[in-house]
């Protein structure tokens, strides 16, 4: 990754979780996503003030059996999966309250 980024949750969705995993809907088109274990561990913390090199390291290293570097080039690949479809944002800078954010989707 040559820059880091960091992800925020869009405002126009509807989420719960249930056990482990999150249940999304799209606003925009009612599209249905359920997240598994590490990408709920990922929505969850995408909040825009962590990037995803922290919150690999904090939330989601220590809890597999995996690689650093590996957890973090699939942490990235699903975080632009998410952003391609919307759910989720990746900004340049962090986003912290009554900031702007000058991040845009990836994949459009």
């Amino acid at each position: 990754m040559s820059q880091s980024l960091y992800p925020y949750r869009s405002t126009q969705i509807a989420s719960r979780k249930l056990g482990g995993e999150m249940m999304i809907m799209s606003a925009s088109d009612s599209t249905l996503f359920t997240l598994n274990e590490t990408a709920t561990i990922l929505w969850e913390a995408a909040d825009g003030s962590a990037s995803l090199e922290e919150i690999v390291a904090a939330k989601i290293f220590p809890q597999f059996d995996v690689e650093y570097e590996k957890a973090l080039d699939d942490t990235e690949t699903l975080a632009q999966q998410l952003a391609s479809h919307g759910i989720l944002f990746l900004a340049s800078e962090p986003k912290g309250p009554g900031r702007a954010c000058s991040g845009e989707r990836v994949n459009q």
